[in-house]
């Protein structure tokens, strides 16, 4: 049995995250991004049985800027990720890895009891969970 300590989602992810309607525009969400300084927005669940989604500054790039689109003019949910592949808190970092891995993920939210608590990217997992590692 190994002594290394398992590090876990929770341990890493952002629990600070920006959570809008997947009415609100482009143009909202950059300006949303800028000032919160973040790089990925959960778009709301329209009701009880809907599912989260998500959008990442790829998506704008790709979608938008690279289609020549007006942010202004486009809504989130036309862009968004839908429904989001999620991870839970307790999961081990190396296995959320391995999961980004094989489903080509940079990020995901993370749900606790239905509701989303958090984000992880890869950027949390390798800055945050490895460095605990080499201590």
């Amino acid at each position: 049995m190994s002594d290394r300590k398992i590090i876990k989602v929770r341990d890493v992810m952002k629990d600070h995250f920006i959570e809008m309607e997947g009415l609100m525009t482009v143009q909202d969400a950059i300006r949303a991004l800028q000032r919160e300084d973040a790089h990925t927005l959960i778009i709301k669940k329209r009701h009880e049985d809907d599912e989260y989604g998500i959008v990442v500054l790829g998506d704008i790039a790709k979608k938008v800027l690279a289609k020549d689109r007006s942010p202004s003019r486009v809504n989130l949910y036309e862009i968004m990720t839908k429904p989001v592949m999620s991870v839970s808190p307790h999961m081990d970092i190396r296995y959320c890895s391995r999961l980004f891995d094989q489903f080509g993920l940079a990020s995901a939210p993370v749900q606790e009891h239905g509701k989303v608590i958090g984000v992880v990217t890869y950027q949390e997992i390798v800055l945050h969970g490895l460095i605990e590692d080499l201590e």
